[in-house]
Formats: C-alpha cells, sequence, structure tokens
C-alpha cells in the first residue's frame, strides 16, 4: 500500500538514501594507526586519508631516541590496529617494554600490524664492523634519519599503503588513489625544492647530531662535521676545538642544530668561525605551523637557502 503512494522518483531517493547510510556505515570503523614519531604519522596520513585515525606517540620538539614513557601511551597501544616506527632501533630505549606491556596482539613484533618503516627506505652509514658503546649512540643497523629524503617519503607511502590495504582490504583502492596523488604532489614539489638549492649545491655545513645524511645526499650538500663528538654524546672542550679549526680550514660558514639540543655550543662555535647558527627542524611538528611533509621540507628549505644567502 504504501509503494503505491509514493512516486517511482521518491522510491528512488530513498534508495539513494539508504545505500549512502550503508556506506558510511561501513567505513564507520576506521582503523587506528598509532607511530612512533610525528614524520611516520604525516606520511601514514597523507595515503590513509578519512580511512584512519592516525596519532604519534612522540612530538615533533622532542628527540626521537628519548621519548619519556607516558601511561596514556599503553592505551593508544591497546587501541591500535597498527604501529608504525621508524625502526634500526631509533626508538630502542623507550618504545619495546611499551609494545609488550600493552598486551595488544595485533601491534606485537612480527603480528600484522606491527611495521618497521625502515624496510622500505634507503638506509645510509650502516656500519660495516663492530660496533661497541664507545663509539656512542652509533645505530648498528644504519642512520634512522631517513625520512628527510623525498625519494623515501615516497618509497615510505608506498609501503604504508600495501599495508593499509592489507588491514582494510576494502579500501584498499582508496588507499592506492591517494598514495597517486600524494606522489604527484611529492614529485611537483621535489622540483621547486631542488630548483631552490640547486645554488647551493657542494655547500659545506655542521650539524649537532648526525641526522642529515639522506637529506645531504639528495640535495648535494656536504655535511663536514658535528656538534657530538660521537652520536649521543655531549660536546667536550677539545672537540669543539677540533671543529672549529676544522670549520676555518673548509670555510664552513653554517652550523644547523634540532630544537631539542642546548645552543651555547653552538652559538660559541659559530663566534669562533663567523658561522651562521640556525634551528632547523629534522620532524613535522618541530614548529606549529610545520604539520605536513611537504610543510617541513618547505620550512627547512627556505631557512638553508636564507642562512646562505645572508653568508655570501
Amino acid at each position: 500500500m504504501l509503494r503505491k503512494l509514493l512516486s517511482p522518483l521518491v522510491l528512488q531517493a530513498i534508495a539513494i538514501a539508504l545505500f549512502l547510510s550503508l556506506a558510511t556505515c561501513l567505513h564507520a570503523k576506521k582503523l587506528n594507526v598509532i607511530t612512533a614519531t610525528t614524520d611516520m604519522a604525516a606520511l601514514a596520513q597523507e595515503v590513509g586519508g578519512q580511512r584512519i585515525n592516525v596519532e604519534s606517540l612522540a612530538k615533533g620538539y622532542q628527540d626521537p631516541h628519548f621519548v619519556e614513557p607516558k601511561p596514556s601511551f599503553l592505551l593508544k597501544l591497546r587501541q591500535a590496529d597498527l604501529l608504525i616506527m621508524v625502526g634500526l632501533q631509533l626508538e630502542i630505549g623507550w618504545l619495546p617494554p611499551l609494545i609488550t606491556q600493552s598486551g595488544n596482539p595485533r601491534i606485537q613484533v612480527g603480528a600484522p600490524g606491527y611495521l618497521d618503516a625502515s624496510q622500505f627506505a634507503e638506509i645510509l652509514e650502516i656500519p660495516t664492523g663492530v660496533v661497541t658503546r664507545a663509539m656512542g649512540d652509533v645505530h648498528p643497523l644504519g642512520n634512522p634519519h631517513y625520512w628527510l629524503d623525498p625519494d623515501n617519503g615516497r618509497r615510505l607511502a608506498r609501503g604504508f599503503a600495501e599495508k593499509l590495504g592489507e588491514l582494510d582490504p576494502a579500501d584498499s583502492s582508496y588507499f592506492q588513489d591517494r598514495l597517486q596523488d600524494f606522489d604527484k604532489r611529492l614529485t611537483a614539489a621535489e622540483q621547486k625544492w631542488e630548483a631552490a638549492m640547486a645554488p647551493y649545491q657542494g655547500r659545506k655545513l655542521v650539524t649537532y647530531h648526525n641526522s642529515m645524511p639522506n637529506f645531504a645526499k639528495h640535495f648535494h650538500m656536504d655535511v663536514i662535521g658535528y656538534v657530538e663528538p660521537r652520536p649521543g654524546i655531549p660536546p667536550t672542550p677539545s672537540h669543539t676545538i677540533e671543529l672549529i679549526a676544522l670549520m676555518k680550514r673548509e670555510n664552513c660558514k653554517l652550523v644547523l642544530v634540532e630544537p631539542y639540543f642546548d645552543m651555547k655550543t653552538p652559538n660559541s662555535i659559530g663566534a669562533a668561525t663567523g658561522a651562521k647558527v640556525v634551528v632547523y627542524l629534522p620532524s613535522v611538528g618541530g614548529e606549529k605551523q610545520v604539520t605536513t611533509y611537504f610543510e617541513l621540507f618547505d620550512y627547512d628549505i627556505s631557512l638553508i637557502t636564507r642562512a646562505f644567502q645572508s653568508i655570501q
């Protein structure tokens, strides 16, 4: 009786509304993605879009080697469908115990929801000999700051899209579409970044920590030394004197410092050598306005090019 009272157009509208409602319900359950760092979260968001909830444990202004575990981390890990780590032992000092204590079988080592992102990246500085504590905080599997290379960003996004598709097969094509869009935008951005950096190829610089090998390789820069005498070891007077002498010999006029290090020694090096000392961002979120992977490179490349221009 009701069907006779309704026009075909009304019936069609109801059918469409029911279909859209059903589709919404099917996608109401988003994948919960927890990442160790903001950079992994930013890349996961690029390919996951509206089909995932993603959150980083570490903040972008924190040293990812030394993150203070919080009780809230355990709750987040318990609810995670996917955990993405930088790997290469970057998080070894704080994350592994949390994974175990979370009691979440989905994200334990070897489980489908445990993802070591380093498997997708080009890794530099892999030690060939025996690594000991006397060498400082040297990573025996290679330098873990690999995301600071747009080519690795592309590789990571591809790996994340595949993993998300495995966990949510119904949205696999959605993740692949997002990946293709990200790839196009990254290719266009790379052209802009490389053009901006082209006049400064081969320029020498010093960083506080050894966090820029992938960035330096991609943009053809020469990192000649570090404020730390060895990774993770605070500056010493003797090393600082040696570094100042090296910078003078090499005519190096730029010191880049990560935001979580004290500026006293870098500033003294700058005063002794006439070098420009600036704080750069190794991670998304190092400044409030830097919220995406693209904005991270926009910020750092603008910072570095302005610094080189000021010391010409």
